[in-house]
């Protein structure tokens, strides 16, 4: 894929609008370029069902008078000195807020990494359209498997360019691919689904389609027969895909926006414990081919990998610049860009692997729930009850038996982290990373 940035034509604009607001009375000001580019092919039973191309530039303007902050969306050909004399005039009218402003020239990246985040590789429709249907072959080949529920394979490119007032200019594009393959089987009210995808930033790393077909129709078969479970308390086993959703709780439990504003239920727990010993967890922005790698923030700042959870204890929030001001704290290059707004977010995040394998982890429950997928909305955040449908395989004598399915897994999140076990699986291929997860005291709703 052809790097479709233009840098140098997307870096004029930039600090033109910058160059601008200054202009139209802005103390301070930043702007940024978001460039995307997609292209996919859906296919089911044969068919092509879609066909999409996409390429768009989100263009956004920050000014800052005082403390007073606005920001302004555009095309790429907008007027930039009517824009700029348009955000500074909302600006001039709107509120203060005593942690707006841009980050500290001190804070600013320096230092621009090749982190390997690019592949020039370019994908024809027919390259997509062939692999799309490799996997639902693939998958229609496995025994049991008696209809699809669809296969796709992507390619895309996202990238920003950004430009600050006091002296920062940087810019960095990642490309994307993807296969996907959707199965069902079994007949009637006996019919089960399940899927598989690869996802990564360098084409010749995706998973073969034929492998992610064979997947997700193995998958799909061996949920056939499934059946409630008694209820009452047992010990879960996350499958990796589960576990990563848990990390993704984890992430949003120390968020610094959700911690300023009250609604994480761990917001009164730093330096504390908040999971079990065996658990660390860290952050990795600078990562060479990390799938949420950066070489610098939405504000400019080159984040730092750091251990977010120690051993259990809390170390750190995830912050942007007015987060952090808010709370006290300085930036830690979290901040992202989403529009012309900046929140704190996690980058490439994992639930460090333990020291023992899923087999072993497995092998140690007596009578237990194997959680291959989760459902619902049943989580809360402020105050970390979580319940939700789930389906899996019953954990008999330490191996797994029969499928699992309509039963409901409930806890308090806070009681979950606490009990966590890892085993020493992690697939560091997903932003949000996470090993096979054993977690004692849940309790189980079915029969």
């Amino acid at each position: 894929m052809s790097d479709r940035m233009n840098t140098e034509k997307l870096g004029d604009l930039v600090t033109a609008l910058v160059e601008a607001g200054t202009r139209a009375g802005a103390d301070a000001a930043d702007a940024v370029v978001m460039r995307s580019r997609s292209s996919s092919v859906s296919v089911r039973l044969g068919k092509v069902e879609s066909t999409d191309s996409s390429e768009n530039d989100s263009v956004a303007l920050r000014v800052f008078v005082g403390r007073r902050v606005a920001s302004v969306s555009a095309s790429s050909g907008a007027d930039i000195p009517a824009l700029a004399e348009r955000a500074v005039a909302m600006a001039k009218a709107s509120p203060e807020d005593p942690f707006q402003g841009l980050a500290e020239p001190a804070q600013l990246a320096t230092d621009m990494p090749d982190l390997d985040l690019f592949d020039p590789t370019e994908l024809a429709s027919e390259q997509l359209r062939a692999d799309a249907l490799a996997a639902e072959e693939a998958a229609l080949a496995v025994k049991g498997v008696t209809n699809s529920g669809g296969s796709s394979a992507s390619a895309g490119l996202g990238g920003l360019v950004l430009a600050t007032s006091n002296g920062f200019f940087g810019h960095y594009a990642a490309t994307r691919f993807s296969r996907a393959a959707s199965v069902i089987a079994g007949e009637g009210t006996a019919m089960e689904r399940d899927y598989d995808f690869s996802s990564r930033l360098h084409f010749s790393d995706l998973e073969a389609p034929e492998e992610i077909g064979r997947l997700a129709g193995e998958r799909a078969v061996r949920r056939l027969g499934a059946r409630k479970a008694k209820s009452g308390p047992i010990t879960v086993v996350c499958d990796p895909r589960v576990a990563r959703g848990i990390a993704a709780h984890l992430a949003a439990a120390i968020n610094g926006a959700a911690v300023a504003r009250k609604t994480s239920f761990l917001r009164e727990h730093m330096g504390k414990a908040v999971a079990g010993a065996a658990i660390s967890v860290t952050d990795e922005p600078r990562r060479v081919r990390g799938p949420s790698s950066r070489p610098f923030d939405g504000e400019g700042l080159a984040g730092k990998a750091l251990v977010m959870v120690d051993k259990g204890v809390l170390a750190h929030w995830f912050l942007s610049t007015s987060v952090a001001r808010e709370l006290g704290l300085r930036s830690n290059g979290r901040g992202v860009r989403s529009g012309s707004s900046v929140t704190p977010a996690s980058t490439n995040l994992a639930i460090e692997p333990g020291e023992v394998s899923p087999q072993e982890l497995i092998a140690s429950v007596r009578s237990g729930f194997y959680v291959t997928e989760v459902f619902g909305q049943g989580v809360n955040m402020v105050t970390g009850e979580y319940s939700r449908g789930a389906s899996g395989f019953l954990i008999e004598n330490g191996e797994l038996t029969h499928p699992i399915s309509e039963v409901t897994i409930a806890s308090n999140l806070k009681d979950m982290f606490m009990r966590m076990v890892p085993a020493d699986d992690i697939d560091r291929n997903f932003g949000t990373a996470a090993p096979t997860l054993l977690i004692e005291g849940m309790t189980l709703a079915g029969d």
